[in-house]
């Protein structure tokens, strides 16, 4: 089953990855409306489930409100490859484009694993290079019985030839694309264009679709409407280890000392740089909700992010939860604030990272 592009990018921005702000129409004054409160040029974008929208005339631009319903109205006022269409997408035009890339997951049945392809050159055209240019396209199958790790969608963004200081940004972001597509059995998940900017990666399309012998298990995204993508990027695994950080790197880094130690991860969720204690409460709540997870690990570095505020936060949520112990690394800014907090509450912690993770994963042994 085909999923429409405001459904992918919901699931997309949900999982942590950047999409542009975007709004569903299904009026040229709704369009207008939302133009005009976003305040800024938007792209008018049919939604449709046939491929090729691009090229068929489906995707126009806005600069005014005015110019917004008359798009409306005029991709309303056509069919795309045999389909009328019915809704249509507000989303903000993506400034100070450097790069278009192309990512894709999909599932290979002869080979009967996952494909992931990229290539450094996105946009309309990919279907001209794969032609013409298949050199530009890495391919890489994945085990799908073995887990797909961060290390491994950095490789191949290494492999892509993409540039030093985004090979990080550009790994994560391939990591967070494969867990959505075994997250909800896909066998389509696809970035193109995966835009390039002075503000970072950002998603400017996504194309999805999910095994017809596997919808029944997915109502997700009420499961996902808990979670407060504004404030941090959560992903849910397989493991048993509640994995939290604030700070992308030091998430992936705990995991991999979690999977180096013998356990697996059930979460990541990066709490952002400068997380406040509201937001470190919801993020630790919610990982407690997950009934996989044994042990909850907290990695936390403080810069921006106060030691106290994340101490306060755990001596709150963890009063309320008794049955999950929690492992906590906590150094950087108001560090003694905060380890006096903790003290006072009789928590345990940790300043190593590395003893942290081995703690943890020498808990979740005990618990049943």
């Amino acid at each position: 089953m085909n999923i429409h592009e405001y459904i992918a990018k919901k699931i997309f921005k949900k999982s942590g990855i950047n999409v542009p702000e975007s709004h569903v129409a299904e009026t040229p004054y709704q369009a207008a409306f939302l133009t005009e409160k976003m305040g800024k040029p938007v792209v008018v974008k049919a939604q449709v489930l046939t491929g090729g929208r691009g090229k068929s005339g489906g995707i126009l631009f806005a600069d005014t409100p005015e110019e917004a319903a008359e798009k409306t109205i005029e991709l309303q006022n056509k069919r795309i490859k045999g389909e009328k269409v019915e809704k249509v997408l507000i989303e903000e035009k993506v400034q100070n484009k450097e790069a278009e890339l192309y990512l894709s997951i999909i599932l290979d049945r002869n080979a009967k694993k996952p494909l992931i392809l990229g290539s450094l050159s996105g946009g309309m055209d990919i279907e001209e290079v794969a032609k013409n240019k298949s050199q530009e396209i890495v391919k890489t199958y994945i085990e799908p019985l073995e887990e797909f790790m961060p290390y491994q969608a950095r490789n191949i963004a290494l492999e892509m030839g993409v540039d030093t200081k985004n090979i990080s940004a550009v790994g994560m972001l391939i990591w967070k694309l494969y867990n959505i597509f075994q997250d909800y059995d896909a066998t389509v998940v696809e970035i193109n264009p995966l835009m390039k900017t002075k503000n970072g990666l950002i998603a400017a399309d996504a194309k999805m679709a999910v095994d017809d012998d596997a919808i029944f298990k997915h109502n997700k995204l009420s499961e996902l409407e808990e979670i407060d993508n504004e404030t941090f990027s959560y992903v849910k695994l397989d493991g048993t280890i509640a994995v939290l950080g604030n700070g992308a790197g030091l998430t992936l880094t705990a995991m991999d000392l979690i999977n180096y130690y013998g356990a697996k991860p059930a979460t990541f969720l990066d709490i952002g740089g400068g997380s406040s204690e509201e937001s470190i409460t919801s993020a630790l709540k919610l990982v407690l909700k997950n009934p996989n997870v044994k042990v909850v690990f907290l990695n936390v570095l403080g810069g921006i992010t106060k030691a106290d505020d994340v101490a306060t936060a755990v001596v709150k949520v963890m009063g309320q939860n008794k049955t999950k112990p929690i492992v906590i690394r906590l150094t950087g800014t108001n560090e003694e604030e905060g380890q006096k907090i903790l003290d006072e509450a009789g928590i345990p912690y940790e300043t190593s990272m590395e003893l942290a993770a081995k703690k943890a994963v020498e808990l979740e042994k005990t618990v049943s």
